[in-house]
């Protein structure tokens, strides 16, 4: 199940529905650039080489944007994919920007401090010519951190010789970062599901949430406290489940001592997770775990992406057969490139607004962006997914038809 399959076969159901002409869809079928690197560690007892990549797929409607991604299984695929996923959740969004990504193909866990230094600022070495506040502008995705785009910000600034603040977001607030960047995904995601139980109707709240990451956390405690019953979460070592609801906070707590989310309530899989008898199912961790295999078994009748691209098109099918509702990632997830679109004003105009306004105006973006997927959704009787991917092509192929490039 290679993502950039995946993120094809959308495209091409979406050209489908639109009745898209060849020359366009062939035109987002293909990235602008591909970049490829190694970086090279030297450490004292041996040298680690590691492939990386920064891909850019379409910038008719601004500079690209994209978090970099550390993880054993970043591929091309996997990248090329994430790209195109952007360029379709910042038109969905209306931020003025096109999609990128990047990766290293890397472990991180266990690395040391000065390891990760070393290897956030070869990445910049690596990619600095491709990458600018007006250019390409890097975030942190899965497993990359504010102090990683910390790093990554003094290297590129070192070697271009001045200030670029705004070449990076999701920095930490001493270097420019902005406020609300921390919980913007998992908030965003909150909002998102606010407006998807109002908009169909969905009367219970309990709820299932695969990962426990930073999405993962700030989703179920946003949704735990707003009254929802967060009956199970998880992470990479598996699943914990309390039918009477699970505390959100005690849960980070403990794994933040003990790097385990176990010991609340029954402990399952992860697969487990995703077929309980829940509401609402909010799958926050990688790609493809929802498939053709499991997608008959799930129950929940509202299901939010807040990782990238968890369900594949043949689920998109079982799901559109049975009735289920998938408010897809470009979607659900555009919390954190929203808030690091506002970062990147803050740095530009060198004026910083609060926690309270920041979520302010993502609550207002978000909620817009909902109320015209549906609206799209309701007049083409189509998916939300195919809705949504279809507003972005369509605010991406007018640009690049007032360019010129069609």
């Amino acid at each position: 199940m290679d993502p950039w399959e995946n993120a094809l076969k959308q495209l091409d159901e979406v050209a489908r529905v639109m009745d898209l002409n060849d020359e366009a869809k062939e035109a987002l079928s293909l990235p602008e650039l591909v970049s490829e690197s190694r970086i090279i560690l030297k450490g004292e007892h041996s040298t680690d080489v590691f492939s990386a990549y920064r891909i850019r797929h379409n910038t008719a409607r601004g500079p690209a944007k994209g978090g970099i991604r550390f993880h054993p299984q970043v591929t091309v695929g996997e990248v090329k994919a994430l790209s195109m996923w952007m360029t379709w959740k910042n038109a969905v969004s209306g931020v003025p920007y096109g999609g990128s990504k990047g990766g290293i193909v890397v472990n991180p866990k266990g690395m040391s401090k000065k390891d990760l230094d070393g290897l956030s600022r070869g990445f910049i070495r690596s990619f600095s010519h491709v990458i600018g506040d007006n250019i390409d502008i890097p975030a942190p995705d899965v497993n990359t951190t504010p102090q990683i785009m910390g790093w990554m910000l003094d290297e590129f600034e070192v070697i271009k010789g001045r200030k670029e603040p705004g070449v990076i977001t999701g920095k930490p607030l001493e270097l420019g970062g902005s406020e609300g960047r921390t919980e913007a995904t998992g908030l965003g995601g909150f909002y998102t599901i606010l407006n998807a139980v109002k908009a169909f109707e969905i009367r219970g709240k309990k709820v299932a949430v695969q990962g426990f990451g930073n999405v993962g956390y700030y989703a179920a405690k946003f949704l735990s406290e707003a009254g929802f019953k967060v009956v199970a979460v998880s992470d990479s070592k598996g699943a914990v489940f309390d039918e009477g609801g699970l505390n959100i906070d005690a849960v980070m707590k403990k794994k933040k001592e003990t790097k385990r989310i176990q010991g609340f309530g029954k402990e399952i899989t992860n697969e487990e997770l995703l077929e309980l008898p829940v509401d609402i199912l909010v799958p926050s961790a990688i790609e493809n775990v929802i498939t053709q295999n499991n997608a008959n078994d799930i129950e929940a009748k509202l299901i939010v992406e807040l990782a990238n691209g968890p369900t594949t098109p043949e689920a998109d099918k079982i799901f559109e057969e049975t009735k289920k509702i998938v408010v897809p990632d470009v979607l659900a997830n555009s919390g954190g490139v929203t808030v690091s679109y506002l970062e990147w004003v803050q740095n530009n105009t060198g004026y910083y607004w609060t926690q309270k306004e920041v979520r302010e105006k993502l609550k207002g973006v978000v909620d817009k962006a909902f109320s015209q997927v549906h609206k799209k959704m309701s007049e083409q009787k189509t998916s939300m997914r195919n809705a949504a991917i279809g507003l972005a092509v369509d605010k991406v192929v007018s640009a690049m038809k007032l360019r010129g490039q069609l």
